[in-house]
């Protein structure tokens, strides 16, 4: 009896471990048919005790990581969450994928799938994604790594979802251990006030509109 239950738990979590890559390797995919494109960005952040005016960005993108963004003044990014992801879910001896459960994202039936990272000492400690499968996207994604905390995503696609290429990006960042750049930091030390509002949000906001995206153009 102990044999047979034994067996019967070892097939399910094949069962789900293979419906967990096959889920990946459809977004990888999908992420492949993009060879390069320019795009244009707003960026607007919503950062607790920080006023910084929303700036424009043109980004360019290569494969299989190269990536540029030119700014016009100062953008304040996750340093995990904009790129690693797609970096890490290229390289599929990073981590392994283990299917979670469904759950609604956006009003759409998402497989959840949990990556644990292979190296124990890395900068992610662990990652998940929300997976539309029948478009092969990922509607939403959660990365904790040790020095910036948790960085969760929501994507919105529209003209490129074909391409997994989202139309807005919204990220939640922990404001405790989000690190701010330098320059940020003096302007709002030299403003402050000695006595800071009680009750701030633990949570700061980051919103990028795409727009004019190119394509894989020659």
């Amino acid at each position: 009896m102990m044999l047979r239950l034994f067996l019967l738990l070892f097939i399910s979590n094949v069962v789900l471990g293979q419906d967990a890559n096959k889920t990946v390797a459809s977004v990888i995919s999908q992420m492949n048919r993009v060879k390069k494109y320019t795009v244009d960005a707003k960026i607007k952040s919503d950062i607790p005790l920080i006023k910084i005016l929303p700036v424009k960005a043109k980004i360019e993108f290569k494969q299989p990581d190269e990536i540029k963004m030119k700014t016009q003044g100062i953008a304040i990014l996750p340093k995990k969450g904009f790129t690693d992801l797609a970096i890490m879910l290229k390289n599929k001896a990073s981590y392994t994928a283990i299917f979670t459960g469904y759950e609604v994202v956006q009003k759409i039936k998402t497989e959840s799938i949990t990556l644990l990272p292979s190296n124990d000492a890395g900068e992610i400690v662990l990652a998940k994604i929300w997976v539309d499968t029948d478009e092969a996207l990922i509607l939403k994604s959660q990365i904790t790594t040790r020095t910036n905390g948790t960085v969760v995503a929501d994507y919105t696609y529209g003209k490129q979802k074909e391409f997994g290429l989202p139309d807005e990006l919204t990220f939640s960042v922990d404001v405790k251990k989000f690190k701010i750049p330098k320059g940020v930091v003096v302007d709002i030390n030299r403003s402050a006030s000695v006595e800071q509002p009680k009750n701030v949000s633990k949570t700061g906001k980051i919103n990028i509109q795409f727009s004019n995206y190119i394509i894989n153009a020659l």
